[in-house]
C-alpha cells in the first residue's frame, strides 16, 4: 500500500434525530399525524357507539371531571361541539377566552395554562392564532390538550369528523380503516388552501387511506410547494377539471383575516374557483359537497349548493360533537403519561 495515498474518504453519516417528546400526555391530541390508523379506527368506532348510548348512562362516563375550554380565536361550531361533547359525557366544563380572562392583560399561554391546571382542569382544549401554542401548552401542564385549531398549522379534530362524514356518504357503516379504506377516492379542496389548517389536517390523514388529495385555487392562495405535504397529493389550477374527478368536493372560504394585506379580485375568484349549481350538476353531479364553516355564501360557493341535496355541511356539523365524545372521553381516559 502506498504510505503517501490520501486517506479514504470517510462516509458522513446525519446525526441521529431524537424522537419528540411529543406529545406528552397519552390523551393528548395535538396533530393528527400522531394518530396510528388504528387510533383513528378506535376514536370512529367509539364516536358511533357514544352517539347511540343513552345520554343518562353517558353522562356517567366523564361525571364531574373538568374541561377548560381555552380560546384565542373566536368560534362557533368547534367551541359549540367541543362543549357539548363534554357535557354529554358529564364532564364540567368552562370557557376561558381572551376577550374575557386575564390573557386581554398580557398574560402568557403557560402562565394560563398553569392557572387552569392549578384550579383542577384535567384537560384543555385550545384554539390559538400561533401555530404550535398546543405543544407549548401540553410542555408546560402536561395535561391532555387538544388542538382546536392553531394557526395556520392543523385542525386534528376537524379532519376526523370530515373522514367520518365522508364514509358515511361513500361507504355507509364503515368505521374501521386502513390504508386502502380510499383507495379510488378523489378528495377535492378547493379555496384558500395557504392559510386553511383544516386543509393540512386533510392533507396529512386522507392519504393515508388511499385517498387522492386534489388541490385547487389560485397560486397567491396555493403554492406549488404543498405538494411537498407527502405523497398522494397534486394540484390542479383548473377548477372544473378538478370536479370532473372529484367524488368529495370541499371548499374553503378565503381567511381575510390572515391575508395580511394580499389583494384578490373577488369577482376573478368568484368566476374561476366558485362551486354554483350549473358546474356540480355538469361536472360532479354525485360528488358529496363539504366546507368546514363558517360558509360565505356567495363567495366560494352559491346558496343553492350549501342547501342542496349534494350537501354534507350540516352532516360535518352533527358529526363534530360524536367524533369530539370520542376525542374528549380518550384525552381522561388514557394512561401512561409521561413524567
Amino acid at each position: 500500500m502506498n504510505a503517501t495515498a490520501a486517506p479514504a474518504r470517510r462516509q458522513l453519516q446525519p446525526p441521529p434525530v431524537a424522537p419528540s417528546p411529543f406529545p406528552y400526555n397519552p390523551g393528548s391530541l395535538l396533530s393528527v399525524q400522531d394518530l396510528s390508523l388504528d387510533t383513528v379506527s378506535h376514536l370512529l368506532t367509539r364516536a358511533s357507539a357514544l352517539e347511540a348510548m343513552d345520554p343518562i348512562e353517558r353522562a356517567r362516563i366523564l361525571a364531574k371531571r373538568r374541561v377548560a375550554l381555552l380560546f384565542y380565536e373566536s368560534s362557533t361550531r368547534t367551541r359549540t361541539s367541543f362543549e357539548l361533547a363534554a357535557k354529554a359525557l358529564g364532564a364540567d366544563t368552562t370557557l376561558v377566552s381572551s376577550l374575557s380572562s386575564s390573557i386581554e392583560k398580557g398574560e402568557t399561554l403557560k402562565d394560563t395554562g398553569l392557572t387552569l391546571h392549578s384550579l383542577g382542569a384535567e384537560a384543555i382544549i385550545l384554539r390559538h392564532k400561533a401555530s404550535g401554542a398546543p405543544w407549548v401548552l401540553e410542555q408546560f401542564t402536561r395535561l391532555p390538550v387538544l388542538n382546536a385549531g392553531d394557526g395556520m398549522h392543523e385542525h386534528p379534530t376537524q379532519s376526523l369528523l370530515d373522514l367520518r362524514t365522508i364514509l358515511q356518504h361513500l361507504l355507509p357503516g364503515l368505521t374501521t380503516v386502513s390504508a386502502d379504506t380510499l383507495s379510488g377516492v378523489t378528495v377535492s379542496i378547493v379555496g384558500d388552501i395557504f392559510h386553511s389548517r383544516v386543509a393540512r389536517s386533510n392533507m396529512f390523514l386522507l392519504p393515508r387511506l388511499g385517498a387522492k388529495v386534489v388541490l385547487c385555487g389560485p397560486r397567491e392562495l396555493l403554492p406549488e410547494i404543498a405538494t411537498t405535504a407527502g405523497p398522494g397529493i397534486t394540484i390542479e389550477r383548473d377548477f372544473e377539471a378538478a370536479l370532473r374527478q372529484s367524488q368529495v368536493v370541499m371548499m374553503l372560504r378565503i381567511q381575510a383575516e390572515r391575508l395580511a394585506g394580499l389583494q384578490l379580485d373577488l369577482e376573478t375568484y368568484k368566476a374561476s374557483y366558485q362551486l354554483t349549481g350549473q358546474r356540480l350538476a355538469t361536472l360532479a353531479p354525485s360528488a358529496v359537497v363539504m366546507h368546514p364553516g363558517p360558509i360565505i355564501r356567495g363567495l366560494e360557493l352559491t346558496a343553492g349548493v350549501a342547501d342542496g341535496p349534494q350537501s354534507a355541511i350540516l352532516e360535518q356539523v352533527r358529526n363534530g360533537v360524536a367524533i369530539r365524545m370520542a376525542v374528549v372521553e380518550r384525552a381522561l381516559t388514557a394512561h401512561g403519561a409521561r413524567a
